[in-house]
């Protein structure tokens, strides 16, 4: 089942949020996820192995993408997309 994503700016210039036609994390709750964590979420996981990705945060339909400084989004976009593709079904 494929997934629609719409992405918009933050006033953050190194976050980008996402936001799904469906529920990403369930629960009541937000999910933070640094590179450095072991996650078994497999979008966090697929979008935490990008370069550039420094951080995400999650909550039911969206996830923030935080990028790292040196990172481009004119790069990493499509990057991303693939990712929400090859997790969801596209």
């Amino acid at each position: 089942m494929a997934i629609n994503v719409q992405a918009e700016g933050t006033p953050n210039p190194n976050a980008m949020k996402f936001t799904a036609d469906k529920v990403l994390f369930e629960g009541s709750g937000s999910a933070s996820f640094k590179k450095s964590d072991d996650t078994d979420h497999p979008l966090a996981k697929e979008l935490l192995a990008l370069d550039g990705v420094d951080n995400i945060f999650g909550f039911q339909d969206f996830v923030t993408v935080n990028k790292l400084p040196d990172a481009e989004w004119d790069e990493l976009l499509p990057k991303v997309e693939e990712v929400f593709d090859n997790v969801y079904g596209a």
